[in-house]
């Protein structure tokens, strides 16, 4: 089984810039991590690998910052990686940014199955898997939180839908998204990372490597949603305290609640 796994850096902390002028998040010099949603579909993935055979390839799009990703998949079981990066993808909405590695996907070869993470944490939208397997013209099952039946035809799978459990039979080739505690994601491997080579061949594509080379179709250019604004939230840390009896921390709390007009 030839499986894909599209994986992303994110910023490793809640302190970050954006750019006025694109409403893009400024990534260069903060520290960045792994996806936390993308390691439950690497484990996912590897498990796959493990039952039924073959291989696992990660994918991810960005700056060449994101090779540290990408290693990081190497260390934890992937045999190979591929990182989408140009200029030109810059700024990508979510249809651009699906449409890029839909392309990407494309260019690396026929996979029977593609999972991502249910969604990113800068991003939260949980719609680039759905939306690059439209892209690909193949099923999609999101939400998976646990996978019932693996065989060489299909996956039948369980949905978490909030309210209620869902089953659901995808043949191959598909793409689903998994949701957090579907595995308990394994750590990356001091041995795995002493096996392979010190720097494991990462296979880089560019905008003039994809079969539609049309600059219009990748970052802002591609991108339908524009941002109007976008701001990080501002911090408040005031707090008052009040000390007493219950009667006399009642009626202070009463006081607050109608000063409000909560009453």
């Amino acid at each position: 089984m030839k499986i894909l796994v599209c994986i992303k850096q994110v910023p490793g902390t809640s302190n970050v810039g954006v750019d006025p002028i694109t409403g893009v998040l400024i990534r260069d010099g903060i520290e960045s991590k792994l996806n936390p949603y993308d390691l439950y579909g690497l484990e996912t993935a590897f498990r796959l690998k493990e039952e039924l055979g073959g291989s696992v390839t990660t994918l991810s799009m960005g700056s060449l910052q994101s090779k540290e990703v990408l290693l990081e998949s190497f260390y934890m079981g992937a045999d190979a990686a591929c990182l989408l990066s140009d200029r030109k993808f810059g700024g990508a909405d979510v249809v651009a940014t699906s449409y890029t590695l839909a392309q990407g996907a494309k260019k690396l070869g026929d996979f029977d199955l593609i999972i991502c993470g249910k969604q990113t944490t800068d991003g939260d939208t949980a719609q680039v898997g759905p939306e690059m397997a439209e892209f690909l013209g193949i099923p999609h099952v999101t939400n998976v939180s646990k996978i019932l039946i693996a065989d060489e035809r299909g996956l039948t799978l369980q949905m978490n839908m909030e309210e209620s459990l869902e089953i659901q039979r995808v043949p191959y080739p598909c793409l689903i998204t998994v949701d957090k505690d579907i595995y308990t994601p394994r750590l990356p491997s001091y041995k795995r990372k002493l096996a392979v080579s010190e720097n494991p061949e990462i296979t880089v594509l560019t905008l003039n490597d994809m079969y539609d080379t049309n600059e219009k179709n990748y970052g802002l250019n591609g991108s339908p949603t524009q941002v109007e604004r976008i701001f990080p939230p501002e911090s408040n840390v005031e707090k008052t305290s009040f000390e007493g009896n219950g009667k006399t921390l009642a009626t202070a709390l009463y006081g607050i609640l109608s000063e409000q007009k909560f009453f």
